[in-house]
């Protein structure tokens, strides 16, 4: 995030700028819940997540099927990899595969800090995760007219 700082008739105003359509990055990954997590971490992970996201200037959505997660996060590059990174190293989570990365136009969930929803179908994130590169969204962004948001 920058900052612009101008000045009018001698008052000070910091203006907050949002990031550029040019500079949004996006990130979609699927992972595995660990294996001794239980499955009341996913509420802690929400919990937490959203305020840091806010901070960060990080939108996206978190699917959970019971075992996988599958989140998409936008926001800048060097935000979204870093969290990527944090993600990685969470012990809660398992086998972290990113399955699609890219600059991108516009914010898909620019609503959400961090929307959540569930899927019921155990297959369906597994089936998300041996795809790559645009098949990768073309599904995710399939996928997401069959949850609740």
């Amino acid at each position: 995030m920058s900052f612009h700082i101008a000045t009018s008739h001698a008052q000070l105003y910091i203006v907050r700028r949002m990031p550029t359509s040019s500079s949004l990055y996006e990130v979609l990954y699927v992972s595995t819940i660990a294996p001794e997590a239980p499955l009341s971490v996913v509420a802690d992970i929400v919990r937490k997540a959203r305020p840091g996201n806010q901070e960060r200037d990080i939108t996206g959505l978190l699917i959970f099927d019971g075992q996988r997660f599958c989140q998409q996060l936008e926001g800048s590059q060097k935000q979204v990899l870093s969290l990527v990174e944090r993600i990685r190293a969470d012990p809660r989570h398992t086998d972290v595969h990113v399955v699609h990365h890219g600059a991108l136009a516009t914010r898909r969930f620019r609503q959400f800090d961090l929307g959540y929803t569930s899927s019921d179908d155990g297959d369906l994130l597994a089936r998300l995760a041996q795809l790559d590169g645009q098949a990768a969204m073309a599904a995710f962004t399939a996928l997401l007219a069959h949850v609740d948001l």
